[in-house]
Formats: C-alpha cells, structure tokens, sequence
C-alpha cells in the first residue's frame, strides 16, 4: 500500500526534474579540469554567444553585447528594473501573473499598475484596454509568454498587434518573461519578443534555466536587452553581486547548446501527468478549468466553491486554506490578482497527483 505525505504540494514553481546529463557532464568536465575559469560579470562569452546562436536560429538579430547572465531569473528582473525605473515610473502589468513581480517593482522604486485580462475570452490581449492603460508615465509594460499562472500561450499575430500599440510609446519598455518558453504543448512553439522588429529599441527578454531547461538550484538567469540597457544592468550588477559561478555557466553552455532536446524531453515526460490532471477536473462539477497550452501549471475556476459571504479575497484565502488542511497545498489566485481561481502544478510524481486529484475532489463535493 502506498504511503503519502499529509501534505502534497501543487503550489511549487519547480519541477521533479532531474537535471539535463549534458549539463552535469559538462559541469564535472570543468570541475576537474583545474581552477574555474573567472568570468566578466556580464557572463563568459561562451555561454553568451550559445545564447544568441539560440535565438538567431528562432530567426531574432541579437549580439553578445546584449546579454547579461546573472544568478537567476529574478537578479535580471531587478537589475533591469533598478536601471529603468526613476521615482515614479510605472509599470504597467498584465495580470493574472506571478506574484513576485509586484515586490520587484517595488523594491526598484517603482509604481506597479495591473490590467487585468479577461478568463472568460481566454485572457487576450485588449489592445483598446492596453492603450488606454498606457500614459508617458509609463515606462515599462511587463508581460509573460508563456504565462504564470494561467499557462497561456501569446502567439505570433497576438504579439505583434500588441507592439504595434507599443511602438506608439518610444519611452516604453516592452518586457518578456520566457522562462517558461520551452514548456509548450501546443502545435507551434512560443514566439519570443527578440524575434519581431524592434525599431525603437524597446524589447527586452528575461528568463533563465530552472523551468524549461531542468537547472533546478544552479542559479542561472539572463536578460537580453538594447546594449546601452544590457550595459547598464551588468554595471549593476558589478556594483552588488559577482559573477554567476563558472560551474553553473558550464552547465547552463551544455543546456542551450541542447535546448530543443531538452525542453522536448521535458514536455513528453509531463504527459502522463498533463492528461491525469485534465481528466480528474473534467469530473469535477462546477470546476471551470480552460486548460492551457504552456508551463506546467493549471489555474482552475474555483469561485463557484467561495463562501459567498465573504469578500473574494478573503473566500479565495479560505477556501485555499481549507485544501491545505485537506492536505493539497495550491497558490491562491489572489496574489497574482485573480481570487477564486487556484494555481496548480502537475510536475510533481504521478502517484502524488493522483492522490492530491482524489483528496481535492473529496472536499469539494463535501460543500
């Protein structure tokens, strides 16, 4: 008989992942050549350059001098936004999305503003509502393709209607959080923002290693920028951290130089998983659920299940709470302004998800 945890987690951003062999090769190759190769604080030029041979091969015009490796995802995020932002800057975020980016805001100096998207036309993107939002206050429109937490995908036409709203604001930045781009299931892969024109210097793409490419703990990110921005935010970053590790840069080389393989890999191995979970909300009455093409997270319409006497924050809170006690932890939609709704993974081990499916259908036919 199988023995289950009291709580089973479906709230983690990270995956059951093991990491890439080409990434661990590489990394015990450097290991034991010797000494670490020391690395300029913008990253070896090595990993830089496999990092636009990639997106060159997406059919983007990028150079090294735009890329800066920094120790993780959320390091190029601040970086990026302490070099933008000046007191009373805005930035303009669509929402729902991860919860992290409204403390980053603020800790740059930042005033974060949210448009919300619609869940009942599948989040699209309202141009009219985007350029009503944006005014010469506004200096950055952050964005995540795929999106976290609703795992939606912005396709090629999507993107490119929506920049023609941008190039409008030759003082906005337009930036892409990818980290998630090659955890896709759809029939085409996820358009990156490197790959439309950018006349005004505009685009910026953040993302790192931990999601789509398995380096779970190896701290590696990077953002591609505008040089004179890319040259700011290693300037940043001299002045408070160092240089990501060599050892993980090693590792980071091996796993863009096979990122096809490896987000495929990835993808093929979350399957089993993707259809247990979207056949076990299917049978859930009431359960609004439009399952998404991108990441590996669910985010599930629950507001049928509030107590209705209650604010939708604090019902979203509760009803959370009580899934916690009924040993399914999830992320409550209200962080990423969406309350009601549940953020969910299906990266964990399959007998954990099932058990997790049949523990969160258990209470909700309770009442």
């Amino acid at each position: 008989m199988t023995s289950f945890p009291t709580s089973i987690s479906l709230a983690s951003g990270y995956g059951n992942f093991n990491p890439p062999v080409a990434a661990v090769q590489q990394a015990a190759q450097v290991l034991q050549a010797g000494p670490l190769p020391l690395s300029p604080i913008e990253g070896l030029p090595a990993l830089r350059t496999a990092l636009v041979a990639r997106y060159q091969r997406q059919g983007a015009v990028v150079t090294p001098e735009q890329v800066v490796v920094t120790p993780g995802a959320k390091p190029a995020l601040l970086a990026l936004l302490k070099t933008l932002l000046q007191p009373g800057d805005e930035v303009l975020l669509l929402t729902p999305n991860w919860f992290g980016f409204r403390g980053l805001v603020e800790k740059a100096g930042g005033r974060l503003r949210t448009l919300p998207l619609d869940a009942t036309n599948d989040y699209a993107l309202d141009l009219d509502a985007v350029q009503a939002a944006l005014t010469p206050r506004t200096r950055l429109l952050l964005l995540s393709n795929p999106n976290n937490p609703t795992g939606r995908v912005y396709t090629r036409p999507e993107l490119e209607a929506l920049l023609q709203v941008t190039r409008q604001w030759p003082q906005l930045m337009v930036v892409s959080d990818e980290i998630y781009d090659g955890i896709c299931f759809a029939a085409d892969r996820v358009p990156s923002l490197l790959e439309f024109e950018d006349p005004l210097r505009q685009h910026v793409v953040v993302s790192g290693y931990s999601k789509s490419l398995a380096l779970i703990g190896w701290s590696v990110g990077y953002l591609v920028a505008p040089v004179a921005v890319a040259r700011q935010c290693a300037a940043w970053q001299f002045a408070t951290a160092a240089p990501v590790a060599a050892l993980s840069q090693a590792a980071a080389l091996a796993a863009t130089e096979h990122t096809e393989a490896i987000s495929r890999e990835l993808c093929a191995g979350l399957e089993a998983n993707r259809e247990l979970m979207r056949a076990a909300l299917a049978e859930i009455p009431r359960l609004r659920n439009q399952f998404p093409a991108g990441t590996y997270y669910v985010f599930p319409d629950f507001r049928a299940f509030l107590n209705p006497n209650l604010e939708p924050e604090a019902a979203s809170a509760e009803l959370a709470a009580r899934l916690g006690a009924a040993g399914v932890e999830v992320v409550d939609g209200a962080s990423c302004d969406a309350p009601g709704f549940f953020r969910m993974s299906y990266a964990v081990p399959e007998a954990q998800l099932h058990e997790a499916l049949c523990r969160l259908a258990v209470l909700l036919a309770a009442g």
